[in-house]
């Protein structure tokens, strides 16, 4: 069988329904009850939803009002975020006890390569369940885990056993998983990729597998390639602990929609300053202010300009942002406002090259 990285162990942990789950453990009332954390009855935009919700289809990135339509009995929570940071620092202790490979994707999950660790355990299963122990020990919550020779397959592998478990997938077992596993639940295919690929016959990891490279160029673009060495358990990208961030912005959906240009300014600088604020504490800087605006009607439009320096202050990302908003007259009253900076200082330090290596796997301790 053709894989990747020979001698890898990664460990992908996902908490379960993280912000609603903090919600329910500080509020017992919460608890064996349908919420949903961000947003409210009349309108907003669903963050998470418990468990208990998700039996009625409500979803994170859901419409508050068809979230409780779905679920009339749906209790809406206000997020707190600093509590979600506080209890996702724990976590992340937690992990650096095992590994500095450390690559959290956001407060909720993250990638560990324990492939050497601080414990000497040569079992990545048994690490991600003393993981998995420590931090329902620690912070009261459940997490899942999915444990594999890559990044991707255990990715996919940690929402098997949801909630509250964990899914080994070793070198000898990949081949078979991947051939097995419904195309919707590949990492990274969505609901119109999935939709695409049932057209074409893809159905399983299996007819993936018999597609040539260059059909799946064909139909995918660069996409293509992807798939095609995923579904042979290829995928060489490293834990990188520090992440480089691509762009970093802020955005308001408003309880009332709002016509009047001078609503809008004052909340465009209240999202500068968080902008400026969160540029401060990762102590970067960007060219490129994007500007954000939602309808009414839901449609979405985006305008950009990228300056010629860097910029990190709110007055020059409050200008841009207010030339940007200008550039057109309001075609409906608005719902939503965002800024966000890209093309930032950090990129020039990127150079990540991707080697392709295809290697027999050899059989080690999972």
């Amino acid at each position: 069988m053709e894989v990747g990285n020979i001698n890898r162990k990664i460990i992908h942990v996902d908490m379960d329904a993280f912000y609603a789950s903090v919600e329910q453990l500080d509020n017992p009332d919460l608890r064996g009850k349908p919420i949903a954390v961000g947003g409210n009855e009349e309108r907003g935009v669903v963050a998470a939803a418990s468990y208990e919700a998700r039996k009625f289809g409500v979803r994170s990135a859901m419409s508050s009002m068809v979230a409780k339509r779905n679920c009339p009995e749906l209790i809406f929570v206000k997020p707190r975020f600093d509590r979600y940071i506080e209890i996702s620092n724990q976590i992340r202790e937690i992990f650096l006890e095992y590994t500095n490979l450390v690559e959290p994707l956001s407060l909720d999950e993250a990638y560990l390569d324990v492939t050497e660790n601080k414990k000497g355990n040569p079992s990545a299963t048994m690490i991600a369940q003393e993981i998995r122990q420590k931090i329902k020990e620690k912070t009261g919550l459940n997490a899942s885990a999915g444990i594999s020779l890559n990044k991707f397959i255990a990715k996919v592998a940690s929402d098997i056993n949801k909630p509250n478990g964990q899914k080994t997938v070793p070198p000898e077992e990949v081949e078979e998983f991947l051939e097995k596993l419904e195309i919707r639940k590949f990492h990274g295919v969505g609901k119109v990729t999935a939709e695409k690929m049932f057209q074409l016959g893809i159905f399983k990891g299996i007819q993936l597998k018999q597609k040539s490279e260059e059909f799946l160029t064909e139909h995918f673009g660069k996409s293509g390639s992807h798939y095609y060495n995923v579904v042979r358990g290829v995928h060489t990208s490293e834990v990188k602990p520090n992440r480089i961030r691509k762009s970093l912005g802020a955005e308001r959906t408003f309880n009332e929609n709002i016509s009047s240009e001078i609503f809008m300014l004052e909340r465009l600088e209240n999202i500068a300053e968080e902008i400026e604020r969160r540029l401060k504490k990762s102590k970067v800087a960007g060219k490129t202010v994007t500007l954000k605006i939602k309808y009414s009607d839901f449609t979405l439009h985006t305008r950009s300009k990228t300056l010629p320096y860097f910029i990190a202050n709110k007055e020059v990302i409050l200008d841009t942002a207010k030339e940007l908003l200008y550039q057109e007259k309001m075609k409906n009253s608005v719902r939503l406002l965002g800024i966000s900076l890209s093309n930032l200082n950090t990129d020039k330090n990127v150079k990540e090259t991707h080697k392709k290596e295809i290697a027999m796997q050899l059989k080690f301790e999972f």
